[in-house]
């Protein structure tokens, strides 16, 4: 019987660490959207879940749409969209009131276009700035054609999956909770005791 319960501890405590660690959050979803003239975006992120000092995350996936174009990907932090060069991108995401850096993130869409949002500080008056290229893509920022824009947007994102918090010391508790039980169960009471006495 005190191995039974030996056994019930030793698989509560090896199910808290196995599935405690299994189920630990690693990564944040977000939801995020911007507006312009002519230019509606949104969509969801994937982030890692801890910020830099700044409060930034780093954005790891997205999908989306930019007006009725689907995102096809993310573009590579430290790199350029494609007709912006030689601007890098960072792909950062904070819940900061300025929730972009200046280098922004970068996406391509269906259409075979490449769309960059980032904060522009240098504005007289501080705001969003989305740069949209379009083929024909001409490397560098100042060969932006007709088809391009660098247009005002209005920004936003939030977080809608928060990290469950690591469930060890719940699976813990429970385990700990059973082992009573088990020894109950396998413990005849006094009353049972009496009636084997008899018996016997």
């Amino acid at each position: 019987m005190k191995n039974l319960a030996l056994s019930a501890i030793a698989l509560a405590t090896t199910a808290g660490f196995v599935f405690g660690t299994m189920q630990a959050a690693s990564a944040l979803s977000w939801d995020w959207n911007y507006s312009g003239s002519g230019i509606a975006a949104n969509g969801s992120f994937i982030t890692n879940d801890t910020p830099n000092d700044l409060g930034f995350y780093l954005i790891s996936e997205i999908t989306g749409t930019r007006n009725g174009e689907t995102i096809t990907g993310l573009q590579p932090a430290g790199t350029p969209i494609p007709g912006n060069e030689p601007f890098n991108v960072d792909n950062l995401i904070s819940l900061n009131t300025v929730q972009l850096t200046g280098d922004g993130f970068g996406y391509s869409t269906s259409g075979g276009n490449y769309s960059s949002p980032f904060f522009a500080s240098f504005l007289p008056t501080p705001g969003y700035l989305e740069v949209f290229s379009a083929p024909p893509i001409i490397p560098g920022f100042e060969n932006l054609g007709l088809e391009d824009s660098e247009l005002p947007i209005s920004f936003s994102a939030s977080i809608i999956t928060i990290p469950e918090p690591n469930s060890i010391f719940s699976l813990l508790i429970i385990g700990t909770l059973g082992v009573p039980l088990v020894l109950k169960r396998n413990n005849p009471s006094k009353l049972t005791q009496k009636k084997l006495e008899k018996v016997s």
